[in-house]
């Protein structure tokens, strides 16, 4: 099966750190695997109204929702590109992921049985040193793919608050190398046995 893989930025920086490591991670790629990259500030969505009791949700079409709804539907692999943002994801791509329980919602797109089995990775740039500050942005991630029954590649953590400073990061690209060409198990919540 060719994998198509889509990086979502939710960085409020164009070019920032965790995009520059996201870019060095996707170079790995092996050649036939397709590449989409979005940038959540470029396709805005409004916040998410939640209507699943007042209203059926429909399918969107002609604006960013419906784009990256299309998006999402069409990949194999999501790859979250967010920034460390007061420890989790940022905004834009929180409002993106609450857009998925919309998305569950709406008929005739069974989202949570498209997405099984697909899988979600993270990656993200900290000013940080200790790398468990990330924790909360990890187990958003996880659970979100445990949810859907997806698998969970991990997030790739990067160090950088200026500008290019994770390409000083030699740990962060070291990993960077790899990083997709593991073989992702599926994502289980922590109370799982």
């Amino acid at each position: 099966m060719t994998r198509h893989f889509l990086f979502l930025l939710g960085s409020a920086r164009d070019s920032g750190n965790t995009e520059l490591l996201a870019r060095k991670a996707a170079e790995q790629l092996p050649a036939d695997v397709t590449q989409r990259w979005l940038s959540l500030t470029e396709h805005p969505v409004p916040d998410f109204e939640d209507l699943r009791h007042d209203s059926d949700h429909v399918r969107p079409s002609g604006d960013n929702t419906a784009l990256l709804l299309d998006a999402t539907l069409a990949a194999t692999d999501i790859v979250i590109a967010s920034p460390l943002y007061w420890y989790s994801l940022s905004a834009h791509t929180k409002r993106y992921l609450d857009y998925w329980s919309g998305w569950l919602r709406t008929p005739g797109l069974d989202f949570k049985q498209t997405m099984a089995g697909r899988t979600l990775w993270g990656v993200t740039a900290l000013a940080h040193e200790e790398e468990e500050v990330a924790d909360p942005l990890i187990g958003t991630l996880n659970h979100s793919a445990a949810y859907m029954g997806m698998r969970f590649g991990g997030v790739l953590l990067g160090n950088g608050s200026k500008p290019g400073d994770v390409l000083t990061d030699s740990a962060a690209l070291t990993r960077a190398k790899t990083f997709f060409a593991q073989e992702p198990p599926l994502a289980r919540f922590p109370y799982d046995s």
